[in-house]
């Protein structure tokens, strides 16, 4: 299908793996002010008709010289005028019909993402996605780890979903959809969009759109949100574990919709956003933060039982969030463990002051230079450590807690 522009004409150009053998630069864009025909014009759509990386997913000609003038007789024969020297099964599929190859991929689109969630339960609302795709318990520390592969997956065919849409989105009826058709493709794809957005936020799963989806965004405000209410913030784009700090039980306000209207659907995905806060700074502290998932698991009881209500609920979850965040808040460490590192070294080391102060001082004289990923150097520190710690299967332990220092790194 070729787009009309003024003063130019536009084609888009489908891969074939078969043309890909000439030597010149690939391209994406290729502008035609002068007469090429045969093998010179060949070789120049080869170029844009090579990948160069994950990104590229066709290429465009610019034709300001009208070289493709069979479509003056046929919108389905691209070859006839510009390739004469060719045979007809030599240039065949080189140049496809732009909307027919989109709904075909729209098509796809569709198929791969309706696929990947028909598992989930019915009514498949906010609560139904999110125990498929994060946690069905989320007292289950290995819920979210175990569905992590489902979600990447949900993250990418929703990703896939939107690219598709757009390129079909203003010419739907061009593309053989019936308005009844276009409305409900459309309501799918925001389905899927929003879906997408729950999990993301449910399961803690925290990426900046900003930085890392501007493209995504885009279409998004285009061809998805258009409607809606203008965006008067980014508090959608911070972690929710780090808004519960910052605005305590009112960070409630910034989930999306259909979270925030299920008081289960809000306290399942704080839990899931804690656990994974407590998994990913485990390593950095193991008993403390098998200490913060035991509480976590006591307020889980707690909520499930009926024993607290709503507002005590978020009470309790904003302060269990400070105590994970920041453990060196308070006095339950004694004046000499002044920083993150001393007080791993503590709570690993059964709370001694003395043989964590000591250890300390035994890495901080031994250290050299990237010496975690230098075997000899790590060596030298686990021999200075095993004057403190003599037991080898502790001493193993502690240097591994001390590698994940950044105060020792």
């Amino acid at each position: 299908r070729f787009i009309n522009e003024p003063g130019q004409m536009k084609l888009l150009i489908v891969v074939d793996k078969l043309l890909t053998g000439f030597d010149a630069p690939p391209a994406t864009y290729l502008y035609i002010d002068k007469q090429m025909r045969d093998h010179g014009l060949f070789q120049a759509i080869c170029r844009v008709n090579r990948l160069d990386g994950e990104d590229k997913e066709y290429g465009y000609i610019i034709d300001y010289k009208d070289l493709f003038r069979s479509l003056e007789r046929s919108i389905k024969d691209y070859t006839g005028e510009a390739f004469g020297g060719f045979d007809r099964e030599d240039v065949s599929g080189l140049l496809k019909d732009r909307l027919e190859t989109g709904r075909e991929r729209l098509g796809d689109a569709l198929e791969a993402i309706r696929t990947l969630c028909e598992p989930v339960e019915p009514p498949r609302d906010t609560l139904a996605y999110q125990h498929f795709f994060c946690a069905a318990d989320t007292a289950d520390p290995e819920a979210l780890k175990e569905n992590e592969r489902k979600r990447l997956a949900l993250y990418k065919l929703t990703a896939a979903l939107l690219r598709a849409y757009a390129g079909l989105a203003n010419e739907m009826h061009d593309a053989g959809y019936t308005d009844a058709e276009a409305a409900e493709i459309r309501a799918e794809v925001t389905h899927y969009d929003n879906v997408r957005k729950e999990v993301m936020r449910a399961s803690g799963d925290y990426i900046d759109l900003k930085l890392y989806e501007p493209a995504m965004r885009h279409l998004l405000d285009t061809y998805i949100r258009a409607e809606e209410s203008v965006k008067i913030s980014a508090f959608d784009d911070m972690p929710l574990v780090q808004l519960l700090l910052e605005r305590g039980a009112d960070a409630v306000e910034t989930l999306p919709p259909g979270i925030r209207r299920d008081r289960e659907a809000v306290a399942e995905t704080i839990e899931n956003n804690v656990r994974k806060l407590i998994i990913d700074e485990t390593p950095i502290n193991p008993k403390y933060y098998e200490k913060m998932s035991e509480l976590l698991d006591a307020l889980i009881r707690e909520r499930r039982a009926q024993a607290l209500g709503y507002q005590e609920y978020l009470k309790k979850i904003v302060a269990l969030t400070k105590q994970i965040k920041r453990p060196g808040d308070g006095a339950r460490y004694p004046g000499t463990l002044d920083s993150p590192a001393k007080q791993a070294l503590y709570d690993n080391l059964g709370e001694d002051e003395a043989i964590a102060l000591a250890v300390h001082e035994a890495v901080t004289l031994t250290k050299q230079d990237d010496w975690t990923h230098n075997p000899i150097k790590t060596k030298m520190v686990r021999i200075a450590i095993k004057k403190v710690v003599q037991d080898d299967e502790k001493l193993d332990k502690i240097l591994e807690l001390i590698k994940n220092q950044q105060e020792y790194a």
